[in-house]
């Protein structure tokens, strides 16, 4: 069976800072016309520094939609210019920890929410870490956690972390066997 939706039109209905939604008409594989909104992001980048002794680094802000302050991995937009994945990877680690990684591993991209939203996120673990200088954006306010890579696998596993690029780059580095 062919699966793929036609699309018919396109019209753009809002542009913003992080995004741009659109509003397609399309066909489905049986003929019969459809709606689809869609979100279209730069895409991003999600990085899990572990450093020798296990622990991981993580940053606790407040996201907005949900209306909660949460603990995650250190991520950002690819949103500097023409600028690949290892590099944001790399410029986010520094802006929200101050860690400079001597490896950066590649686990792989995601798509967070496909029903709705284009964005690709490349997640990373950074090892061989230095501590420096954190340098946050204006408009970012951020709190940097260590803790053990166990802590943080219990705290997912009791339902305390439910951000997909967390979860997602503990189960990859876990599979992959780059925790030992």
């Amino acid at each position: 069976m062919d699966f793929v939706e036609k699309t018919v039109s396109q019209e753009y209905i809002f542009h913003g800072h992080i995004m741009t939604v659109r509003v397609d008409q399309a066909t489905l594989p049986n003929g019969k016309p459809c709606t689809r909104e869609v979100c279209e992001h730069p895409g991003g980048v999600g990085i899990l520094p572990l450093d020798a002794d296990g622990n991981v680094t993580l940053v606790r802000q407040y996201r907005y939609p949900y209306g909660e302050v949460i603990l995650e991995i250190p991520a950002g937009k690819m949103d500097q210019g023409p600028e690949g994945h290892l590099a944001c990877g790399i410029r986010e680690l520094a802006e929200e920890t101050g860690l400079i990684p001597e490896t950066m591993i590649y686990l792989g991209e995601i798509w967070p929410s496909p029903g709705f939203m284009d964005e690709r996120l490349h997640l990373y673990c950074a090892k061989g870490l230095t501590q420096g200088e954190t340098h946050p954006d204006e408009d970012e306010f951020v709190e940097v956690v260590k803790m053990p890579l166990s802590e943080l696998k219990a705290r997912i596993v009791a339902g305390e972390i439910k951000d997909a690029k967390t979860v997602a780059a503990v189960g990859k580095i876990l599979m992959m066997g780059l925790a030992d």
